[in-house]
């Protein structure tokens, strides 16, 4: 009798404990101390020992579950903030693969207008020098030679007016442009996925990101109007396409993350050797470019024009009329050649892609000068590394130029860089 109260007992006991979920229960039943009613002697059942063993067990499940409760909200918490991060990686990611389509587009565009400007221009130009020498050949006061004076004048006046508008935008310099936009913005795009697949991305990590494609946008502007780089520049200035470098502070010790005293005086050589033979050395090639290019800029429409002045006076009974013959048809054939040389030789490609190499060699200047600096700089042996497969050396040929550098007090005869 007393064995079948005792059951009885149990079972009403064990429905009246708290219903749990089915996380919260099967991790309860797992830790549940082992208590078993077959155990307690009968004599204990009317002391109240049975009452006290459940009791127990009871508290012990309540406090293993709110201890459950607990780690799976802080867990939550933390894959909701992971999360957001990847979500707003995975939103800057997508927009940066869009404009890199976007500017490779716009770059063949733009070769395309190189190609079929100076294809046009030049064939107008000589249509109307030819014109001009047939029209000089006719007796005077014959039929065909207004006809031919007046063809051969609105052409030369059509070539100047193209001239100037091309001469102004300088097409491929535009497509040079946009091939660099593009080709930064996939450098983008792979570190961005870098930063994804090494995993834990933070709130730094974003911001970064986001103020990097910002500079892009605004070092390689898509539209003509209004925000287009100046293609004749007073003062010649290296490309700038990074943003401003934010600094943690000071470092406290040459002896941290893989740096030591004799990697930073090697990093220090290599800045001077960059700014005094690289940079300026590039700088200095894109300051000739840019005169002959500007050169080259006014002669062509100067002489188009001169070679509508000249073909509007053939043919007049006027003294020099054989003169005016001679310029119409000597300037229209020098101008597509100026116009040949200027844009089918793309000065202006070869001045931006001078402008784009110092730039590389400034923002490697700034790189190394704020890891020297920086208190949060990346780990030594790694940052060597990089630099010398940036300048195209072995580590070895990196610390004998460093070294050779350092030696003379910046003086060396050959360029930090060996890929250009």
């Amino acid at each position: 009798m007393a064995s079948l109260q005792a059951s009885s007992f149990l079972h009403s006991s064990a429905y009246s404990l708290p219903r749990l979920s089915r996380k919260r229960t099967i991790t309860s039943i797992l830790d549940l101390p082992k208590t078993r009613a077959s155990n307690i002697p009968l004599h204990d059942l009317q002391t109240g020992r049975l009452a006290e063993e459940l009791e127990k067990a009871r508290s012990y499940t309540s406090l293993k579950t709110t201890f459950v409760d607990k780690k799976f909200t802080k867990n939550d918490e933390n894959y909701g903030s992971d999360s957001m991060v990847l979500e707003k990686l995975y939103a800057i990611l997508e927009a940066v693969a869009d404009r890199v389509e976007m500017h490779k587009n716009i770059g063949d565009q733009r070769d395309n207008w190189n190609s079929l400007l100076l294809t046009s221009i030049n064939a107008i130009t000589l249509a109307g020098a030819t014109m001009s020498g047939i029209a000089s050949t006719i007796a005077a006061g014959a039929a065909p030679v207004g006809a031919l004076k007046i063809c051969s004048t609105l052409m030369f006046i059509a070539a100047t007016g193209m001239l100037c508008i091309m001469n102004k935008i300088q097409p491929s310099q535009l497509a040079e442009e946009q091939r660099n936009a593009a080709r930064l913005f996939k450098q983008l795009q792979k570190e961005i996925e870098t930063t994804i697949a090494i995993g834990e991305p933070t709130d730094r990590d974003v911001n970064e990101a986001m103020q990097k494609v910002l500079a892009l946008d605004k070092a390689y502007p898509l539209p003509l109007l209004g925000v287009m780089l100046e293609k004749f520049p007073s003062n010649i200035e290296p490309a700038v396409w990074w943003p401003q470098q934010q600094r943690s502070g000071q470092v406290t010790s040459a002896h941290c993350n893989g740096w030591n005293a004799k990697l930073e005086k090697e990093m220090r050589s290599i800045v001077e050797v960059l700014r005094r033979k690289d940079k300026e050395e590039y700088l200095r090639l894109g300051g000739k470019a840019l005169k002959l290019n500007k050169m080259l800029a006014v002669s062509g429409p100067l002489l188009t024009a001169l070679a509508a002045i000249g073909s509007s006076f053939v043919g007049s009974p006027m003294p020099g009329g054989s003169w005016a013959a001679i310029l119409g048809v000597v300037a229209g054939s020098l101008a597509s050649v100026v116009n040949t040389l200027e844009h089918g030789a793309q000065v202006g490609m070869q001045f931006e892609m001078y402008r784009g190499n110092a730039g590389f060699f400034k923002l490697m200047e700034e790189s190394i000068e704020s890891n020297l600096i920086d208190n949060r700089r990346e780990n030594g042996e790694l940052f060597e590394m990089k630099v010398a497969l940036q300048l195209g050396r072995s580590l070895s040929e990196l610390r004998d130029i460093a070294s050779s550098s350092s030696n003379r007090g910046g003086e060396v005869d050959e360029f930090a860089s060996k890929l250009f």
